[in-house]
């Protein structure tokens, strides 16, 4: 079937590192839908670091539940006190992203590089 995003929709890996001052970086493989979107979320809330990146470079697919996922994680960062910053989401997710005029108060950047001079100034 045309345009059927293929992979396996309840795959996502998540894998958390440090960057170079300190800060977490959570780096997604695989989709962010509704079938992942739990996954995601427990793994943003067990994170304490005062920033947190999330690197959506390898992220194929980011559905509506997804993005309430993220919406959800950037008011509790808010509600806590915390930065967090999205980085490299692709151009469907891009789209859906400013569809939603979501963009307007989500920390969006092209790279988790872009994402980390807007931090450390």
């Amino acid at each position: 079937m045309a345009g059927t995003p293929q992979y396996a929709p309840e795959n996502l890996q998540i894998v958390s590192s440090q960057g170079p001052r300190g800060q977490t970086i959570l780096s997604l493989k695989g989709p962010l839908s509704l079938h992942t979107l739990f996954k995601f979320q427990e793994a943003v809330r067990s994170e304490s670091s005062p920033v947190l990146i999330v690197d959506f470079k390898n992220v194929p697919y980011l559905d509506s539940a997804g993005l309430g996922a993220v919406v959800g994680a950037h008011v509790n960062a808010l509600k806590s006190n915390r930065k967090i910053l999205f980085a490299a989401f692709d151009d469907q997710a891009r789209a859906l992203i400013e569809m939603t005029h979501v963009d307007d108060f989500l920390g969006t950047y092209n790279t988790v590089e872009d994402a980390e001079a807007a931090v450390f100034v």
